[in-house]
């Protein structure tokens, strides 16, 4: 029998849990996409849905690299900025696809607006603002001030990252679970 194997503080179940949740700090978090209007798809709405994809994207949390998928029939669809949107029309859209099948890369946080490129369905409420979450990042920790008397140079804090912060309360937790 190994020395290690002998005297580990580590039991089967808390090592394994402790890996587990290792992984899913360091991993980042994987990409959604989206299905524009569910299994309705992107379509014409009815006269008393004329606010449907809006309420649709009102209802989901977009973040960056996320995608949107268009599903749709004899339509098309086309990112546009926040004045086409308005006026239904573009006449130099940002994207434009009549596939049947779009996916649009939301590759930054902000506002992106898309309408339907057949004449009349933006004005029926085929029309979408999505918001893209800005990523959330932690605090910048304050900075000191150059020494001037000495004319040291400018030095910053030392600062606790969250992923250590976060190993070490995991490494506490599985020692923990192991007595």
């Amino acid at each position: 029998m190994s020395f290690l194997h002998c005297y580990s503080p580590f039991k089967p179940f808390p090592l394994a849990f402790f890996v587990l949740l290792l992984s899913f700090h360091f991993f980042p978090a994987i990409s959604t996409d989206f299905l524009v209007g569910d299994s309705d798809g992107w379509s014409a709405p009815k006269p008393k849905e004329a606010d449907k994809y809006n309420k649709w994207a009102s209802h989901n949390r977009f973040n960056i690299d996320d995608t949107v998928h268009f599903k749709y029939e004899k339509d098309s669809v086309m990112m546009v900025t926040e004045e086409e949107y308005k006026q239904c029309v573009s006449p130099k859209p940002l994207f434009y696809e009549n596939n049947g099948d779009s996916v649009v890369k939301l590759d930054r946080a902000g506002l992106f607006y898309f309408i339907s490129g057949v004449s009349g369905h933006c004005q029926k409420g085929q029309r979408m603002i999505i918001k893209v979450l800005e990523p959330m990042s932690p605090p910048h920790p304050p900075t000191v001030p150059p020494d001037e008397k000495s004319g040291a140079a400018h030095s910053n804090l030392v600062s606790v990252t969250s992923s250590f912060l976060g190993m070490f309360f995991m490494l506490f937790f599985a020692l923990f679970l192991s007595i």
